[in-house]
C-alpha cells in the first residue's frame, strides 16, 4: 500500500501531522494579528505616547486623550501602508494555509482538537478564533506580556472581550456586531468553553468590554490532547469502553435485533440536522439495561458515561452543573450517556423538574441518551420532538438464564456445569441477581472453612437471599423446615401434594419446550387450595412443597391486606402480587375464605366494593405465573368462579386412629427423654384430635416433664391433653386416667 503524499510540488504541506503541529501553525497566526494590531495602534497613534513607557502612569495626558479619541476610527485610509499590506497579506495566507491543511488532515483522519471542538458546539469562525487567542496564553507565556502591552496594563495580562475584538475586527461595526458573541447566551459561553471574569483590580466593577475571558481547564485540556474526564465528575461518574459486545447480553434476541436496526438506521440516515436519540430501558434489577447499551455503544464505536441519578440527587453537590458538565463531557468524548435509576426523578416523574432540566441539557448537548430505571415512563413528552424509545427488559427465560449461570460459574473453582439447568428452571432470577447469587455463595463459602469447594446447595441458598426482599414488608417469611417425613396424611393425599411439586419443577418443559405456553395465554400459574378442618396439616403441607421445591414461603397477612377504604385492598394485593413476580417464594394464604369470598347480591356500596376486590382477585391469580397456596377450613364459603380457576384442590381430611398414632410418634423428637409408658395406640383411639391440637399436647407435655423430673411420662401427656381440651371447650373426663392405667 502506498504511503500517503504529503506535500505538493512546491513542497508544502498538505496536512498536519498530529494536533500539537496545527496548534503551532494558529499561535504564529495570533503573532501575525498582534503584529497587525500594533501597526494599526502606531497608525493611528502617530506621535501619541510612548508605546514603551510603562502603563503605569499616574495620569492622563492630553496626546494620550487624543490618542484614545483617534483609536476608535474606522481603520478605512491605512491600506496604503506597506508595513500593515505585509502583514494583512502573511495573515491571509497563512489562514489559507491552515484551512487546507485542516481540511487534508480530516480527509486523512488525523484528530485536530480545534476544528473537531468548532463542529460539536457549531463555532463560526469568528468563535473558534477567539478561542485560540484565549489558549495562546495557556501554551506560551510571551502572551501574558503581549496581552498586557496591548491592554497598556502590566496586571491584564489575559485576553479581555475589548482585545479580542480589537485583534479580530478592522471596524467599530464589526466590533459592535461581534459583542454578541460574547452574550450569556452565546455558545461560548453557554457550553463554558469560555468563562468571562471581571476585572478583579477595578474596584468600581468591569464594563462588558473590560471582562476577561478564561479558557475552560476541560476545554484546554481536550485541545491539548489530554482528553480524560473532567475532574469534577470524578467518582461520580464512570466511563465504559465499547468493549461488551451484544452476544455477551442476556437480552432477548428480537430487542437487540430491533434496536441495532434503530440505532444504525438513525444515526446513519442523511437527514439534516442534529440526530438524537433516548432510549428507555425499564425492568427488574439486573435485567441488562446497563450491558444492554454498552452492547449498542459497541456497535456504534463509541463509549459510555454512566450515572446513577439517585447517588446524584442524594449528594450535597450541585446537580444542575454537574448534569451539564456530563453532557458537555458526552460531547467531547463522543460518548453515549446512561442515566441510571431515573425512577428516582420523581413519584409523578412527568411532573418532575430534574426531569424537564435533562430535557434541556438533551436538547442542547445531548445525542444517544440511555434512561434506565424499574418502572415505566409515563409520558415523554417533556423532550418533545426528540425521538424516544421505551423498552421493557423482563426476567430472562429459561435458555438465557442458563447461559448467564454457564457464563457466572466459568471461572468458579469446583463449579459444574451440570448446575446451570436446575438453577435456571428453579429461579426466575435477572442475570445481574445469578451474577450476584455466585459471588454471595462464593464469599459465604470462604467463611466455612469445612466447606472448601463450591456445592448446588450453597448456590441454592444464595438464590433465595436474591429474592425480592420487599415482599417481607407485605408477608410473613416463613422458612420450611418440614419435610414428606414429617407430614401424616393418606397415600392418595401425600401424592397429590408430590404432583403439585412435579408440575412446578416442570413448569419450562410443558409451557415452553412443548409449546404449551402459546395456547395457554393467561392461567399458567401453579394455584392450589388447601381445605379441611382446622389442624389437618395444611400449613404444614404448604411448608412441606416450599421445602421439596427449595423455595422460600411468604405467609400474606391478611389483616394488612384487606383494608376498610376503597380501593386500598386492591392496591395491597397489586403490590404483593407484584413483589411475589421477582421473589421466588411460593405465596400462602392462609384463612383464604376471608379474601377469596363468595361475591353477593348488591345491596349497597359496600356489597358492590367487596365484589370487585373478588373480581381483581381472579384477575391477578390468572396473570399470576407463580406458585399459589391457599388454604381454608370452609371450602364452601369460597366463591365458585375462584375455585374452578384452581389447578388442585386437596382435602386435608380428619386423621383416622391409625393416622393420629402416627402424629403421635412423630411429634416427639429422637432426642427427647421419653418414657415407654406412654401408650401411642391408647392416646390415638381415644382422643380425637386432629394433628395441630397433638402438637401443642406434646409440647406442653415436654415443658411440664422439664419442670417434674426431666422424663416425658403418660401423665404429662394426659395433663397436655386435658389443658387442650379445656381450650377447645370440650368436656374432660378423669376417667380417662384410670382407662390409661
Amino acid at each position: 500500500m502506498m504511503a500517503a503524499q504529503t506535500v505538493d510540488e512546491q513542497g508544502n504541506q498538505l496536512f498536519y501531522a498530529d494536533n500539537f503541529a496545527h496548534l503551532a501553525d494558529e499561535l504564529e497566526w495570533v503573532d501575525l494579528l498582534i503584529q497587525r494590531r500594533i501597526v494599526l495602534a502606531r497608525l493611528m497613534n502617530g506621535a501619541g505616547p510612548d508605546a514603551a513607557a510603562s502603563p503605569a502612569t499616574f495620569y492622563i495626558s492630553q496626546e494620550e486623550i487624543a490618542w484614545l479619541l483617534r483609536q476608535d476610527d474606522d481603520l478605512a485610509g491605512y491600506e496604503e501602508d506597506t508595513e500593515l499590506t505585509a502583514v494583512q497579506e502573511q495573515l491571509e495566507r497563512l489562514r489559507f494555509t491552515i484551512n487546507s491543511r485542516v481540511n487534508g488532515s480530516i480527509k486523512e483522519g488525523v484528530f485536530l482538537a480545534l476544528p473537531q471542538l468548532a463542529h460539536l458546539f457549531t463555532l463560526t469562525p469568528f468563535e473558534l478564533q477567539a478561542v485560540i487567542i484565549c489558549l495562546a496564553p495557556e501554551l506560551r507565556r510571551k502572551y501574558d506580556k503581549l496581552y498586557a502591552f496591548l491592554q497598556d496594563d502590566i496586571t491584564r495580562k489575559r485576553p479581555s472581550v475589548d482585545l479580542i475584538l480589537d485583534l479580530l475586527c478592522l471596524s467599530e461595526a464589526e466590533r459592535w456586531a461581534a459583542g454578541a458573541y460574547f452574550s450569556e447566551h452565546s455558545p461560548l459561553i453557554q457550553a463554558g468553553i469560555l468563562q468571562v471574569t471581571n476585572d478583579p483590580h477595578s474596584p468600581s466593577g468591569s464594563s462588558n468590554l473590560a471582562r476577561f475571558l478564561n479558557l475552560d481547564r476541560r476545554i484546554l485540556d481536550y485541545l491539548t490532547s489530554d482528553n480524560r474526564l473532567d475532574g469534577r465528575l470524578s467518582g461520580l461518574v464512570q466511563v465504559f469502553g465499547p468493549e461488551t459486545t451484544l452476544d455477551a447480553v442476556f437480552v432477548e434476541a428480537s430487542i437487540k435485533t430491533n434496536l441495532i436496526h434503530l440505532t444504525r438506521q438513525h444515526f446513519t440516515s442523511q437527514q439534516a440536522g442534529p440526530k438524537k436519540l433516548i432510549l428507555h430501558f425499564y425492568g427488574p434489577y439486573g435485567a441488562g439495561k446497563r450491558k444492554l447499551a454498552l452492547g449498542i455503544c459497541e456497535q456504534l464505536n463509541c463509549p459510555l458515561l454512566y450515572l446513577d441519578l439517585s447517588v446524584l440527587l442524594a449528594g450535597e453537590s450541585d446537580y444542575e452543573t454537574l448534569l451539564w458538565l456530563l453532557f458537555r463531557e458526552s460531547l467531547l468524548l463522543q460518548a453515549a450517556v446512561f442515566l441510571d435509576n431515573v425512577d428516582a426523578l420523581a413519584p409523578e416523574m412527568d411532573k418532575s423538574p430534574v426531569l424537564k432540566k435533562l430535557a434541556r441539557l438533551v436538547n442542547m448537548y445531548g445525542w444517544l441518551i440511555f434512561l434506565a430505571g424499574e418502572k415505566a415512563l409515563m409520558t415523554n413528552a417533556v423532550f418533545g420532538q426528540t425521538p424516544f424509545h421505551s423498552i421493557s427488559l423482563t426476567v430472562a427465560d429459561v435458555p438465557l438464564r442458563e447461559a448467564a449461570w454457564l457464563e457466572a460459574l466459568a471461572e468458579v473453582p469446583g463449579a459444574e456445569t451440570a448446575w446451570a439447568k436446575p438453577l435456571a428452571r428453579q429461579f426466575r432470577l435477572t442475570p445481574g441477581q445469578i451474577a450476584d447469587a455466585v459471588e454471595l455463595a462464593e464469599n459465604g463459602r470462604s467463611l466455612h472453612q469445612e466447606s472448601p469447594t463450591l456445592s448446588l446447595s450453597d448456590l441454592t441458598q444464595a438464590c433465595r437471599s436474591q429474592s425480592n426482599q420487599k415482599l417481607g414488608e407485605l408477608a410473613l417469611k416463613v422458612n420450611p423446615h418440614y419435610g414428606w417425613n414429617d407430614i401424616i396424611l393418606p397415600a392418595d393425599k401425600l401424592a397429590h401434594l408430590h404432583e403439585i411439586c412435579n408440575q412446578a419443577r416442570r413448569y419450562y418443559q410443558i409451557f415452553d419446550e412443548w409449546g404449551f405456553g402459546q395456547k395457554i395465554s393467561h392461567g399458567k400459574g401453579l394455584s392450589a387450595l388447601f381445605t379441611g378442618p382446622p389442624g389437618t396439616g395444611k400449613t404444614m403441607a404448604a411448608e412441606v412443597v416450599a421445602h421439596d421445591l427449595h423455595l422460600d414461603l411468604y405467609k400474606v397477612d391478611l389483616s394488612g391486606v384487606v383494608s376498610k377504604y376503597i380501593g386500598e385492598t386492591e392496591k395491597n394485593l397489586a403490590r404483593i402480587f407484584q413483589e411475589a413476580e421477582s421473589s421466588n417464594a411460593i405465596l400462602f394464604f392462609d384463612e383464604a375464605d376471608a379474601l377469596f369470598g363468595k361475591r353477593t347480591q348488591v345491596s349497597d356500596a359496600h356489597d358492590r366494593y367487596a365484589n370487585i376486590e373478588t373480581s381483581y382477585l381472579l384477575q391477578k391469580m390468572e396473570e399470576y405465573e407463580g406458585v399459589v397456596i391457599l388454604a381454608t377450613n370452609l371450602r364452601e364459603n369460597m366463591d365458585d368462579a375462584f375455585t374452578r380457576r384452581i389447578r388442585f384442590i386437596v382435602e386435608f381430611p380428619f386423621p383416622d386412629a391409625g393416622h393420629r398414632q402416627e402424629i403421635w410418634q412423630s411429634h416427639f423428637p429422637p432426642n427427647a427423654p421419653v418414657s415407654g409408658s406412654i401408650d401411642y395406640e391408647f392416646l390415638a383411639r381415644r382422643f380425637q384430635i386432629a394433628g395441630g391440637n397433638i402438637k401443642n399436647v406434646a409440647l406442653n407435655a415436654a415443658f411440664l416433664a422439664a419442670e417434674n423430673g426431666g422424663m416425658i411420662e403418660m401423665k404429662h401427656v394426659l395433663h397436655g391433653v386435658r389443658r387442650e381440651f379445656e381450650k377447645m371447650g370440650k368436656l374432660w373426663q378423669d376417667d380417662v386416667v384410670k382407662a390409661s392405667r
